[in-house]
Formats: structure tokens, sequence, C-alpha cells
């Protein structure tokens, strides 16, 4: 076995949450009558959390207050159809399973507040997962390494046998931050031309070819 503990971003890599954050971001963009946007424009902002896509998701030279509203529009929104249309890319659920047969330890470290995280983790994978990191207050999101430590602490891995598993740019600089090897997914919101770009250590296609990386 390569790999004793593998740590995965949320978004991307483990589920595909595209249609729901644009329903959450439109909700929030319709109640104010501002332009709503595509799942195309959606999939361009994701990866450093709610607020910074409420942000970009928002016509420009809106105000803070005005900001504020809508942000928490949508996070209540989401909170409350977070898993609609989410599902687990295809071979998963396959993938996790089999990881925790193995004896690999296994985390998520998302940007995604903590509380969605949680309930769609197990909610999909049951105790296949054996940590989740999420956004909480006063907590240094991605692409700082303080979910990833935290994470390996919780699960008593050792970092040296460690690898990190995304999707973006973000998390590139995340693994890169956490001095982890990462594997990067072309199946996510990104796509493997940027991947390259980040230089991730491995690019692959399908979530067999994690296993295969790991043991």
């Amino acid at each position: 076995m390569k790999y004793s503990t593998v740590i995965f971003d949320l978004d991307g890599t483990l589920i595909n949450t595209l249609e729901d954050l644009t329903d959450a971001v439109n909700h929030a963009l319709a109640a104010f009558d501002f332009p709503l946007r595509t799942v195309e424009e959606v999939r361009g902002f994701v990866g450093n959390g709610i607020p910074r896509l409420v942000h970009l998701a928002l016509p420009e030279g809106i105000g803070e207050q005005d900001e504020a509203k809508c942000l928490d529009l949508c996070k209540s929104y989401y909170k409350e159809h977070s898993a609609v249309k989410t599902a687990p890319y295809e071979g998963i659920c396959e993938l996790v399973s089999q990881l925790k047969k193995a004896g690999v330890k296994s985390a998520v470290v998302t940007n995604k507040i903590e509380d969605a995280a949680i309930e769609i983790v197990r909610g999909f994978f049951g105790g296949d997962i054996d940590v989740i990191i999420g956004q909480v207050d006063g907590f240094k999101q991605k692409p700082e390494p303080d979910g990833v430590f935290a994470a390996l602490e919780k699960l008593g891995a050792e970092k040296g046998r460690s690898v990190y598993v995304g999707d973006s740019e973000v998390d590139c600089a995340t693994a890169k931050n956490a001095g982890l090897p990462i594997i990067g997914c072309t199946w996510g919101f990104r796509g493997r031309a940027l991947l390259e770009q980040c230089g991730a250590d491995y690019i692959i296609d399908t979530p067999r070819q994690i296993l295969d990386i790991v043991l």
C-alpha cells in the first residue's frame, strides 16, 4: 500500500453539487431582481466557499449590505436544498467503500459549510468516510492547509503516507501548502488542462484509478 490515508475534496471530486449550488445562488439573486447565472457560470465561481461564490455571482457595484443579505438568503436556501439534485459521481461510492475495506483512512476537507458537508457525506457514504472537516467560523479555509492538518491529526495519520484528491486550482494549492501529493480528477469542475497547469502529481479520468494509485 503506497498511501494509508486519502484526503478528499468534496464538490467536484466526490459529488456533483453544481445544480443545487446554482439553484441556491439564483434563488438569492432572484429575490433582489438581479440577473440569474447559468450552471456553467457557477462552475467557474465555485471552489472557495459560498461567500466567494455569491460575491462572484452578484453584479458589479453591489453594496456590502445587499451582498450580506444575498449571502444569508443563499446559505439558508442551500441548507434546506443541498441534496435535491446532488449525487456522487459514477464509481465514487464503490471507490470509497473499497478504500474502507482495504483499511485506508479517509477524510473530506471542504470549503462547504460543515453542517451541510456532514449531512451530504453521511447521507451518501454512511461511515465509509472517517472524518469531515468543513467551513466553520474562525477556521481558515482552503487553500490554507489547516483543514488538512486537522484531518490528519484526527485520523492519527502519517503525513508521509497521505495523498490529497481534488479537482481544482484551490485543491492543488491546498495540497502544496500541506506538503501532500495531489491526485487531480478530470471529471470535476475544472478539467485536465488546468490540473496539468497546476502541476498535479497524478491526473486521472476514473475513480478506479485512485484505488490503483493508493494501493
